[in-house]
Order: C-alpha cells, then structure tokens, then sequence
C-alpha cells in the first residue's frame, strides 16, 4: 500500500499515475496502459508517415527517370506505303486568317490501311477474325519484349527471325513472358524514307512487289510464339511481318488465324531495351477495317 493524503486523491499525468505521499491507493492501471498505448500508436504513426514519404520520393525519383519514346514514323508524302498502294496525301482545304480576324487551318488526307507506321488486323488475313476497331484494347497495350536481330540482317538482307534466334534471346534475357508483345528489330528503320533501301526496290506495282527484299518473321517462329509464348501481339521495323520474298504470307497467316495483330514499320526500336517497356499502340479506329494508321509509343524506365 502506499500513504495518501485524508483526501485520498491521485492524479494522472502523461508520465503515468502521480500518488500524493501520505495517500494510500492502487495505481490506476487501466489509464496507465491507455497512456502507455497512446505513446506506441503515435510512434507507429511517425514510422508509418516517414516510410511513406521516402517511398513517395523514391517513386518521384524513379518517375523522372521514365521517359515515353515515339515508334511511329510521320504519315507524310515521304512515307514508305506497299508497292501496290496509293501513298499518302494532304490536301488543304483552308489555310489562313479569315475575315473575323483569326487563324484557321483544316486538311483532307487519304491514305491506304497499310502504309506508314501501321497494324494489320487479324482479319487481314484470317477470314472472320477482328477487324481493327474489334482487337481488344488489352493485345494493343502492355509489357514488351524487344528482340535485336540486327546482327544476322547485316549479313542477310532477307533473314527470317527463327525459333533458334527466339531461344538464343531467352538464353540471355529469361523466357519471354505469357502475354508479351513482341517487337521484333532488325535496323531496318535506319532507311526510312528511302523506299529503295528500305523495301529493297524502288519498282511500283507487282513488278514492284515480285522485287521486295527485306527481313521478317518466319511462319515457324510465329506459331511458337502464338502456342509456346501466347503473346498478344508481335510488331517489327520492316514493311511486312513476313520477309519481303513470301509468296504465301505464312507468317501473317500463323499470327491472324489466332487473332494476334501485327504492327509494322516501327520506328526507333534501338532506343528501347530488351526488355521493361511498356508499350501503347493504338490504331486509327476503322469499322470493318483491316488495319490503319497506327500511333505506337513506348515507355521505358520505372
């Protein structure tokens, strides 16, 4: 027991229980243990709260570290368009300051589906798969995978990436992950505009087509990717996702009858790493359309 005063009083500071001498009482151990947790809550409280800022500037730092890279080359007179297609045109239709005093400005433009930076809808050639306003958002939008196949195109004009050339990536950088999209660089960009260079002749028409020589992806490698790597989508810096000497489009054909939309002549494929982009490609929203233009961009960094 301890003495207390005749009064019998005590009193409770944020210290804990305060005995006037001479009393006797019990310590109250109910406001003791409240205080005692009310000092835990708020030390858990300041830990939280600074946690939270340093991850706040963690991610701040990491965000000024992602950057957003353009894949898409200009839709203009320049632009490189199948040997069979009309290229692009603009046309003004007004241009100027008008007589209340301000500027105005409107185009016409006609294109073909397949010319520039564009997507080849499933439908292009799979009979009743998507057209390009039916691809699900999710096969346009994504984590990507960027496999360099420079190295043998050099040596090669007319290489078709392979299984072998899929799994020599996989040896270095892990197996491509489920749902990917596949951006396929062989350094061809390097020649947009100039047609000649870039689809291997300068010829128009199907004398023009018969002479196409570039690389792309083989029939073979395309349908490991769909059964093996199920990926959404699959897209390379050359005019066609097949090589340019294909007769039968097997590749196209591999890839579409399991609606997975190809998008062709990307740009800047060599300012993206092999792998952690994150890429949105999307297309111009034609019903019933079999591709379009195609607005692709990438972002890389955390």
């Amino acid at each position: 027991m301890v003495r207390l005063p005749r009064n019998g009083a005590f009193f409770a500071q944020p210290g804990g229980i305060k005995l006037r001498r001479g009393d006797t009482a019990k310590p109250d151990l109910h406001s003791l243990r409240t205080t005692q947790t009310t000092r835990f809550k708020r030390r858990d409280a300041m830990r939280i709260a600074l946690l939270l800022l340093l991850t706040g500037i963690a991610n701040l730092a990491q965000a000024q570290d992602a950057r957003w890279i353009d894949l898409t080359h200009d839709l203009s007179s320049e632009a490189v368009f199948w040997p069979t297609a009309e290229g692009f045109q603009l046309t003004t239709d007004a241009e100027g300051m008008t007589d209340a005093g301000y500027y105005y400005s409107a185009y016409s433009f006609c294109t073909a589906e397949h010319g520039g930076t564009h997507v080849d809808a499933p439908v292009h050639f799979a009979e009743g798969k998507h057209h390009v306003n039916e691809i699900p958002l999710d096969q346009l939008i994504g984590d990507a995978v960027v496999i360099d196949v420079s190295a043998m195109v050099n040596d090669n004009r007319n290489h078709q990436v392979s299984v072998a050339d899929l799994s020599a990536w996989e040896q270095k950088h892990g197996a491509i992950p489920t749902h990917s999209i596949v951006l396929l660089r062989t350094g061809f960009a390097q020649y947009w505009p100039d047609a000649e260079r870039y689809l291997g002749t300068a010829l128009k028409g199907s004398e023009g087509v018969a002479a196409l020589s570039f690389p792309g992806l083989s029939a073979e490698a395309a349908t490991w990717l769909v059964e093996q790597r199920h990926i959404k989508s699959v897209g390379i810096d050359t005019a066609s996702i097949d090589y340019g000497k294909s007769k039968n489009y097997a590749a196209h054909v591999a890839l579409m009858t399991h609606n997975v939309p190809a998008f062709e002549n990307v740009a800047n494929l060599d300012q993206l790493p092999a792998t952690g982009a994150y890429v949105i490609a999307l297309p111009i929203k034609i019903r019933g359309g079999s591709g379009g233009p195609l607005r692709i961009i990438a972002r890389v960094g955390q």
